[in-house]
């Protein structure tokens, strides 16, 4: 339906044959998807492969090799050269680099498809009617003619058609479509505009693309600056060889060593890194996935590893969320001084099973015939907005809402309803579906409601969004005046109407409440007295008990009559209320937490528990799950919002730095929290759920969002929690230390081998001896060596000590001066091992000359004086053949190298990652391919290597394990450091530069 917007709501109703009380039906929603197809956005049509692998040809140094290979061809040419003499190296050449191409070209896609995979974590969902129930569903799910439920916070799931506004405006942001710096209202009224514009469309709403951003800025840069340099002095240093009789020339001898040059420049010079790291990046973040931790932005994950204090809610977080009332207390009697009485209720799920106790432990036949217990049901069912329902499937009751107001709902169908001697046989011969809401209905259809009022904009920081219901909820439900929960009043009403009776039922925080009541209800006759100092008195005793030593989450009912005929209300309507009862809620602590909180502390991370909750209540929780188990007392580590904001700023500075609970908190504080530890130079992950809490997940170093938060909160968030769960946290930040690590275990293994190529043509050239290898054998070993291990090595299980190292200092270098030092110890000695297996064969090799180093070192000379041995000596592949293979083989021993940087390969053995085994065993399968298949060796000048040669290879090669060793060993036991480093911004860009 194209011009939903110019039709009424009842031709929309009308056009897709849904009746908006009960939605669609499964074989309506069968034929819609047959038709209309899945909710999703059209995707970009991808580019061809071959296109790709062109794309990896536009490089500077790859264009200027081909070109040199082109010159060099040409020459031959043009001295008599036919056949296959020609062709071979720029053949060669040409293949290989297309064959580097098309390693880049997969590689960059299985980075983007990685990505990919991470945007599919963060599938939107939706609240749609089915059925005459609600139920959440993937966005994608969702077809034409669907009724759904959207409220402040969400994410609109799909293009839609209003038919229902439950407030008497509605704004919503659409900056990303239209480019509108402010919120744009709607209405329900067709729009009447031809032609009509996004900003014409007002009774529509707009689903919004916000794609997952990556930045990466490239850490070789410097490094290729200094390659580059050397690859033309090592052109420099050869001049004097630019005429040997070999190269037939002084500019063939030229263009020999400057494709020598390009080529190293070519396989040193890491080019390609930006997307390999990408993908260990990604392969990190979709282990991280599966551990509930959803990532939104890649360079967060480097964050992680700095993270030195985690500012996080307590409630779902801490806790289960899974609420159920457990304690309830009221006013028994006033007729021998006040009397509380205190009930117990059973059941700690969202099933309504369970039933009420008296002080004494005697269960209660009727809970609905007592006065209190009566209007608590009342109360705690029309000043609500959940829903709780059976889900057949998973065959148990779930909810949508807040967890809060479901526990209510529970309650009220556990105390009844009242004037049925067999209410509670009567109901257990409900079904499920029916049982779930059964008493709530009932007290929702004997009160009338009138229309519903919403907060003033100052109550919602970010994205002002009221509540569009597209459908009535309940059967016979009307319209509700609401006062929304506000952080400020801490306190909710409703008005409602029965039999010409207007009355106004509120729920809140019981020091809200109890300020707010004149009266009270007693339980034994129904009568309202007073509610005296010692009346109050004694609730805040039991109110402190519950919420101290029971470490119960409380709130207090309390309701209000109305003058008749009242149809809206205002925040002056309360006060001079009814107490009628106080409930306390069982949020039992996540058993995961305590060994989570342990494992901070042992890394070096504080942790800050930030709660709405009553002081007393949240100490209690902090206590149970061992936030304060280093502390003696609490004094200086726990702060109500307004008493830290009364501290003069020095002792302000001390609190933070002291901080273990932070109580009675608004939005706006955490906030100011943020800020603050940033200014003492702390690196700070926030947790937060509601669209309020936006400003403070995007100003904290690692913004953490809940899976059941809100839409608004997600998007400003670098993490989303799966699960709600702080040991998720400790997971994830153990995970980002772990990715960070074998990103720069890829990158040390990578830069140490590529500075063994620099190392071993370089010394080479300078002590005047042949070249070691040709440029086919350069590419040849950047091929198969920077391909399979540097990838693999993204598999690297953590190290054991990983959550016992203190956090990295924020601006810590990606490689430091002592982590340089390795690379470049490692390096030379890849590039001298390498040197030395080519003069190994002059000198010492049984099968090799056995001339003396120094008439090696004279090669140049051999044609113009008398010699012991031929000159063609020079020319036989067996020397660059030992040393292509110790240069394979040595940096495959260094892959071993890298599946830790500072464990030894005693601790994290070869086996813990098969996945780097397999690609050594591949690599080295394939180098002996190209040894021994003789078309293959002709192409790379080499030939086969006896036992003997393979024998000195490794001779050679492993000792870098064992140097490796000692290094790591120094550095286990904080051995040499070095002050100079390495800017870290040329791994990861800077928090500021990210695009959220």
């Amino acid at each position: 339906m194209e011009d939903a917007f110019a039709r009424s709501v009842s031709e929309v109703l009308e056009f897709f044959a849904v009746d908006p009380s009960k939605g669609l039906t499964d074989s309506q929603v069968a034929e819609h998807a047959r038709l209309y197809g899945r909710n999703v956005l059209p995707q970009e049509q991808s580019t061809p492969f071959w296109r790709l692998v062109l794309k990896q040809f536009d490089d500077l140094l790859v264009k200027i090799l081909i070109a040199s290979a082109a010159v060099s061809f040409l020459l031959a040419l043009m001295n008599g050269e036919t056949g296959l003499s020609a062709f071979v190296e720029p053949s060669v050449i040409l293949m290989i680099l297309a064959a580097n191409a098309a390693v880049g070209v997969i590689t960059e896609t299985n980075a983007e498809k990685a990505l990919e995979e991470l945007r599919a974590y963060q599938a939107d969902v939706a609240t749609v009617l089915r059925n005459g129930c609600f139920s959440i569903l993937p966005a994608t799910d969702l077809v034409p003619g669907d009724i759904v439920e959207v409220c402040v916070g969400c994410k609109i799931p799909a293009d839609m058609r209003m038919i229902k506004m439950l407030s008497d405006h509605l704004r919503v942001d659409q900056a990303i479509l239209t480019g509108e710096s402010c919120s744009v209202e709607k209405e329900l009224d067709s729009t009447i505009a031809t032609n009509a514009v996004y900003q014409d469309k007002t009774n529509i709403l707009f689903s919004e693309v916000t794609p997952l951003k990556k930045k990466l800025d490239e850490f070789g840069t410097f490094l290729a600056k200094v390659i580059a340099g050397i690859c033309v002095l090592v052109w420099i240093v050869n001049i004097g060889h630019f005429r040997d009789p070999a190269h037939g020339g002084l500019l063939r001898g030229a263009i020999h060593y400057f494709k020598i040059a390009v080529a190293l420049a070519v396989a040193a010079i890491p080019e390609g890194l930006p997307a390999v790291v990408t993908t260990c990046l990604a392969l990190g973040t979709k282990r991280m996935a599966r551990l509930n931790a959803i990532v939104r932005s890649l360079p967060s994950v480097e964050t992680l590893g700095c993270t030195t204090v985690i500012c996080s809610d307590k409630t779902g977080t801490l806790t289960t969320n899974m609420m159920s009332v457990s304690k309830i207390c009221v006013l028994q009697s006033v007729n021998h001084g006040p009397i509380a009485a205190q009930y117990s209720v059973s059941g700690t799920t969202y099933a309504p099973e369970g039933f009420i106790f008296d002080s004494n432990g005697i269960q209660l036949e009727i809970p609905a015939q007592y006065h209190c217990l009566l209007h608590i049901a009342m109360c705690s069912a029309l000043c609500n907005e959940s829903v709780i329902q059976y889900n057949p499937e998973k065959r148990n009751y779930e909810k949508i809402g807040e967890s809060t107001e479901v526990a209510l709902r529970v309650l009220a169908e556990k105390i009844g309803l009242p004037g049925f001697d067999s209410m509670p046989s009567a109901l257990n011969m409900l079904s499920k579906h029916e049982r779930a809401s059964y008493c709530n209905r009932y007290w929702e259809n004997q009160f009338k409601k009138w229309t519903r009022d919403w907060p003033t904009e100052n109550d919602y920081m970010f994205h002002r969004i009221p509540i569009l219901l597209s459908q009535l909820m309940f059967g016979q439900l009307y319209m509700i005046s609401v006062l929304e929960f506000s952080r400020d009043r801490k306190m909710m009403s409703a008005l409602c109407s029965r039999k010409q009776m207007d009355i106004m039922l509120t729920k809140g925080a019981p020091e809200s409440i109890l300020s707010r009541c004149t009266t009270i209800l007693c339980n034994d006759d129904g009568s309202t007295v007073p509610l005296t100092a010692a009346i109050r008195a004694e609730l805040e005793s039991r109110f402190h008990s519950f919420a101290g030593k029971e470490t119960l989450r409380c709130l207090a009912l309390a309701w209000k009559k109305m003058p008749t005929g009242q149809q809206a209300l205002s925040f002056h309507d309360e006060k001079e209320l009814t107490f009628i009862g106080l409930v306390g809620m069982l949020d039992p602590p996540r058993e995961e937490v305590r060994n989570a909180i342990a494992s901070c502390m042992t890394a070096g991370i504080r942790v800050i528990v930030v709660t709405g909750d009553n002081k007393t209540t949240a100490e209690s929780v902090c206590q149970k799950i061992g936030a304060f188990n280093h502390l003696e007392d609490f004094a200086g580590h726990s702060y109500t919002a307004s008493e830290f904001e009364q501290l003069p700023a020095l002792q302000k500075t001390m609190a933070l730095q002291r901080m273990s609970l932070f109580t009675r908190v608004e939005p706006s504080h955490k906030r100011i929290l943020v800020e603050a530890l940033q200014h003492q130079n702390e690196v700070v992950a926030m947790t937060g759920d509601g669209v309020n809490d936006a400003p403070a997940l995007k100003k904290a170093d690692i913004g953490i969002a809940m899976g059941s938060g809100t839409a608004v909160a997600k998007s400003a968030s670098d993490m989303v929690l799966a699960d709600d769960n702080f040991a998720t946290i400790i997971a994830a930040v153990a995970e980002g230390r772990a990715i960070y690590n074998n990103t720069k275990q890829f990158i040390r293994y990578m830069i140490s081998s590529n500075i063994g190529e620099v190392v071993c043509i370089f010394f080479a050239a300078v002590l005047g001896i042949p070249d070691t290898l040709m440029p086919v054998q350069l590419l040849w070993v950047n091929l198969v060596t920077d391909g399979l291990p540097a990838t693999a090595i993204g598999f690297n299980k953590q190290d054991s000590d990983v959550m016992k190292a203190k956090p990295r200092k924020v601006n810590e270098a990606v490689v430091s001066g002592w982590l340089f030092f390795r690379y470049l110890v490692i390096g030379a000695y890849v590039g001298l091992a390498t040197i030395a297996g080519f003069i190994w064969w002059f000198v010492y090799s049984d099968s090799g000359p056995k001339i003396p180093y120094s008439e090696l070192m004279n090669f140049d000379s051999c044609s113009t004086r008398e010699t012991a041995y031929p000159c063609s000596i020079f020319g036989d592949r067996h020397p660059s053949t030992v040393s292509m293979t110790v240069l394979v083989v040595v940096e495959m021993f260094n892959a071993l190298n890298n599946l830790s940087e500072n464990q030894s390969l005693l601790v994290i053995p070869p086996w813990s990652n098969l996945w780097l085994v397999a690609s050594i065993v591949l690599t080295i399968l394939l180098h002996m391919l190209i040894l021994y298949v003789q078309p293959l060796a002709v192409l790379f000048s080499v030939t086969p290597l006896s036992w003997s040669e393979w024998t000195v290879v490794l001779y050679l090669s492993f000792p870098v394990i064992i140097i490796d060793e000692i290094l790591k060993f120094f550095s286990r036991n904080s051995g040499l450091r070095f002050t100079f480093r390495f800017r870290r911004g040329d791994l990861l860009p800077k928090k500021e530069l990210r695009d959220k």
